[in-house]
C-alpha cells in the first residue's frame, strides 16, 4: 500500500510519546513492505532540524516538514472563545502547510491518507479536493476530554472557565469532525467504545501502541537498577504532567521522604520548568532531558506516573513495562492498559495510597520483581508492533474496499 502519514509534530527523532507512536507505525508500515510518505507540522514545542534527519529516513519515507507558529497567543485566544471556534485547532492551520500537502497529493496517488491526531483534520477538505483515498484517522487521545479534566482540577475559577470553554469549543470540533473520517483507529479499546458510540456509520478499531521489544532489554546486571530508587519521565511540557508531578512533590513527596529519607527520586523531562529544575526537594534529582531516555529507564527501578488528566494512554508505561520496571500510577494514567492492579503495575490515587505503595515496594525487591515480569508479558500480549501493524493493514484495507 502507499500510504501518506500527516503528522501533527515530527516522528523523528522519537524522543517523546507522541513522536514515538507515530514512528514506530512508519517503522511498521516500512518493515512489512509498504510505501510510507510523511508529511508533518513543525511547531516551536516540539522543533526538529529537518537537517539533522538521517538521509536514509528522509529517503525511505520522502520526509517533508512545514513550521508553523503554535505558540499560544492572548488575543487569538480570546477572539476563538467568542467566535465559538477552538482555538486548539485553530493553531494548526496554515496556508503554507496545505499549499505543501496539496503540492504531494498532486504528485502522488496513495490508497490511504493516515491521519495522526485530531490536530490535523483542518485539512480533510484539502484531501477530499485532490485525493479519492480514504482517510483513517488515528487518535491518540479522546482530546477533548483532555482539557476537561484539566479545567476541573484547576483551582482558580477564571483560569477554570476559560479552559471550560476551550474545552467545550474542542468537544464541539471533534464529535463533528470525527464523522468525516472514513476510518477511526484509537489506540485503545476505551477511546474505541466512546468513537464507536458517537459514530455509528464509521468503522471503527482499537490499535493500540506498538513496540518492537527487542529495543526494550533489560539491564544485565540487576544492581545496574539503583534499587530502589524512583524515578519519573515524561513531555514537561505538557500541562497534565506538569500539573501531576507538581502535586507529587506538593503533596506525597515530604511524607515519602520523612518516611524513607535515603531513597532519591529522580526526575527527567523534556522542557522542564525552573519551579521543578530549581525545587529544593530533599533528595529530588531533576535531571531536566536526559540524552537517552531508554537507558535512564533501564538504570531506575521504580517508576511514578502521577497523573489526574489526560486520555488515550501512557506510552512511557508501556515502555516501562517492556523494561520490567516496577510502575505506581493513577487509575487515570494507567487508562487503556489492560493491567491487574498489583499484578503488573500498582495503582495509586491518593497521597496515602502513594505513600503506602512507595513503602511496599521499596522494601519488597521480589513485589517489585514479579510485578515487572508481570508487566513485561503483557507488553508481550497485547503491544508487539508486528501483530498492531497486521491489525491496521486489515483495516485500512477493509475501509478501502468499503470506499
Amino acid at each position: 500500500m502507499r500510504i501518506l502519514q500527516i503528522c501533527n509534530k515530527s516522528p523523528y527523532p522519537p524522543l517523546e510519546g507522541g513522536p514515538i507512536a507515530m514512528n514506530n507505525i512508519t517503522e511498521g508500515l516500512l518493515q512489512e513492505g509498504h510505501s510510507v510518505t510523511i508529511l508533518a507540522i513543525n511547531t516551536p514545542k516540539y522543533h526538529v532540524d529537518v537537517k539533522t534527519i538521517p538521509a536514509e529516513y528522509k529517503e525511505k519515507t520522502s520526509f517533508e516538514a512545514v513550521y508553523i507558529n503554535t505558540r499560544i497567543k492572548t488575543i487569538p485566544a480570546l477572539q476563538n472563545i467568542l467566535s465559538g471556534k477552538s482555538y486548539h485547532i485553530q493553531r494548526f492551520i496554515s496556508k503554507k502547510f496545505e499549499n505543501k500537502l496539496v503540492e504531494i497529493l498532486k504528485k502522488n496517488t496513495f490508497d490511504i491518507i493516515h491521519l495522526e491526531s485530531l490536530y490535523v483534520t483542518p485539512y480533510i477538505h484539502a484531501i477530499r479536493e485532490h485525493s479519492k483515498a480514504p482517510i483513517i484517522l488515528r487518535t491518540h487521545n479522546i482530546e477533548h476530554l483532555i482539557w476537561s479534566r484539566v479545567a476541573s482540577g484547576c483551582k482558580n475559577p477564571i483560569k477554570r472557565s476559560v479552559l471550560l470553554t476551550f474545552a467545550e469549543q474542542l468537544e464541539k470540533y471533534e464529535l463533528s469532525v470525527l464523522k468525516q473520517c472514513d476510518g477511526i483507529a484509537s489506540i485503545t479499546l476505551k477511546d474505541s467504545l466512546f468513537f464507536k458510540q458517537i459514530c455509528d456509520r464509521v468503522p471503527v478499531i482499537d490499535i493500540p501502541f506498538g513496540i518492537n521489544m527487542n529495543n526494550y532489554t533489560m539491564s544485565e546486571q540487576p544492581e545496574d537498577n539503583d534499587f530502589p530508587s524512583l524515578f519519573y519521565i515524561g513531555s514537561l511540557d505538557w500541562l497534565p504532567n506538569i500539573e501531576g508531578l507538581e502535586w507529587f512533590l506538593d503533596e506525597v513527596w515530604p511524607a515519602i521522604n520523612q518516611r524513607h529519607p535515603d531513597l532519591k527520586f529522580y526526575v527527567a523531562g523534556r522542557n522542564m520548568p525552573d519551579r521543578i529544575k530549581n525545587t529544593i526537594a530533599p533528595n529530588v534529582i531533576a535531571l531536566g532531558e536526559v540524552a537517552d531516555a531508554v537507558e535512564f529507564m533501564r538504570s531506575k527501578s521504580i517508576m511514578l506516573v502521577p497523573l489526574f488528566s489526560g486520555s488515550g494512554i501512557r506510552i512511557k508505561i508501556i515502555e516501562g513495562m517492556a523494561m520490567q520496571k516496577t510502575i505506581i500510577s493513577t487509575k487515570i494514567g494507567a487508562e487503556g492498559i489492560h493491567y491487574t492492579n498489583r499484578k503488573n503495575i500498582m495503582i495509586a490515587n491518593t497521597p496515602d495510597e502513594f505513600l503506602s505503595a512507595i513503602s511496599e515496594c521499596v522494601k519488597d525487591k521480589t513485589l517489585c520483581k514479579n510485578i515487572g515480569e508481570n508487566a513485561r508479558n503483557l507488553v508481550i500480549r497485547e503491544n508487539n508492533i508486528e501483530v498492531q501493524i497486521k491489525r491496521l493493514v486489515e483495516f485500512y484495507t477493509m475501509v478501502k474496499d468499503m470506499k
